[in-house]
């Protein structure tokens, strides 16, 4: 089978890095990929937003099918431009697409049917939405509505922090069009839960859990960013917790999407809060979290491809998904000043040292290759993951990794898998 793969992170290095490993793939395809998937598939010119030129080659090659991993094309209607071309496409329609597209579609969804989420309001007026601040219960959260790159939510913890994140999203349009409409909801406390599901509308399956870190800095300060590492499994997520998630929050959500017409095909991820009051719903994603990607298929045990073609075909219940009972440990690589200013083209050295070590996977993000030699290329640079038997040998090994690769202004959190 001829696959393509839409996307350029660290998320579709950690995909094809494990679709790599099926017997039946003879070629695989990345538009646009990066430095480091280079290695081990064609990356194609053609940006994850292209979604006719996407089309259209995919049609040239005779692709089988097509994995649109991001969440813009996702949210824009990318599978059903390829399937209504005839093409195999993997991930939610752009019906699906708007649980995460949209804060306050899915926070009415959560409320609709009563699946257990924080209290919130929604503004599309700036002066409505500085009124309620001025009055509401501190700690907030202020949501941006559409996609931000993982970015758009700003948790504040005092009252002039709330009005800032209100005047910065709906005033100056920190997050573009994104932010025309906010949610502003109760903060809640508790430790935070990333669980990635496989969903084919009518089954759905949990992954192993894991647990990201968003600030920049170690201690859970600085900016919030696309996620700085993270680890699996959670360390409070047992199998007591799992079983009244599927309750509560798993299967009814998939239900609720189709009584809303909107069938959920793909992977569903659920942010999810620890609370006094039981496990709430943080947020929806429509695909695989990232980095939360980079250690959780290091720990799938089954044939990917085969679990994306049961989805498609909504023959999920007839899979059994298996996991290694294996840790795992992923810490973020960045470029100075991220997620804010910061510059490219430093060159990465090191990567050589590590390429033979089973239990050490070097997953690229914003990297690029010129010449035999890697060079940075984004935010997020490389996604160094490391397996073990417990989490804190698994850190162990993903740090000394780390300390044999090096780049000019390289940033990275020391505490990775700690909390």
């Amino acid at each position: 089978m001829k696959i393509l793969v839409v996307g350029g992170g660290g998320r579709e290095h950690a995909i094809i890095w494990k679709l790599k490993q099926s017997s039946r793939i003879t070629k695989l395809y990345c538009a646009p990929g990066n430095g480091g998937i280079s290695q081990i598939a064609e990356c194609v010119p053609i940006g994850a937003m292209e979604i006719e030129k996407m089309t259209a080659f995919a049609q040239s090659e005779s692709i089988d099918m097509v994995i649109v991993a991001p969440d813009d094309p996702l949210a824009a209607g990318m599978v059903d431009t390829l399937e209504n071309a005839g093409i195999r496409a993997f991930g939610p329609n752009k019906a699906a697409a708007i649980i995460e597209a949209s804060k306050v579609f899915s926070k009415d969804l959560m409320k609709k049917y009563n699946i257990p989420s924080a209290e919130y309001e929604v503004f599309d007026d700036y002066e409505s939405a500085i009124e309620y601040v001025q009055t509401a219960k501190i700690p907030l959260v202020v949501k941006a509505d559409g996609l931000a790159l993982g970015k758009g939510v700003l948790i504040c913890n005092t009252r002039d922090e709330a009005l800032d994140a209100v005047a910065s999203i709906m005033k100056d349009k920190q997050f573009g069009a994104a932010g025309e409409r906010i949610v502003v909801e109760e903060f809640l406390t508790g430790p935070e839960v990333s669980v990635l599901a496989f969903t084919d509308g009518k089954t759905i399956i949990p992954m192993v859990s894991s647990q990201d870190h968003k600030r920049a800095y170690d201690n859970d300060q600085g900016l919030n960013t696309g996620g700085m590492g993270a680890f699996s499994p959670s360390k409070f997520y047992s199998e007591e917790l799992e079983d009244e998630c599927m309750k509560t929050i798993f299967k009814p959500t998939v239900d609720a999407m189709n009584k809303e017409g909107r069938p959920f095909k793909g992977v569903l991820y659920f942010g999810l809060m620890l609370t006094e009051d039981g496990p709430k719903v943080l947020e929806y994603n429509a695909r695989f979290g990232d980095p939360e990607t980079q250690v959780v298929l290091p720990r799938l045990e089954n044939d990917l491809l085969e679990i994306f073609d049961a989805i498609i075909d909504e023959r999920l219940d007839k899979v059994k998904i298996s996991w290694k009972k294996d840790n795992a440990v992923c810490v973020v690589m960045a470029s100075g000043g991220y997620p804010q200013s910061y510059k490219k083209g430093f060159e990465i050295k090191g990567l050589d040292k590590l390429i033979d070590k089973d239990d050490i996977i070097v997953f690229h993000a914003g990297t690029k290759k010129n010449n035999d030699k890697y060079y940075t290329n984004g935010g997020r640079v490389l996604g160094v993951t490391a397996l073990a038997e417990n989490i804190q040998k698994a850190r162990e090994k993903a740090y000394d990794a780390i300390s044999l690769i090096d780049f000019e202004k390289a940033h990275y959190r020391k505490d990775i898998g700690l909390k």
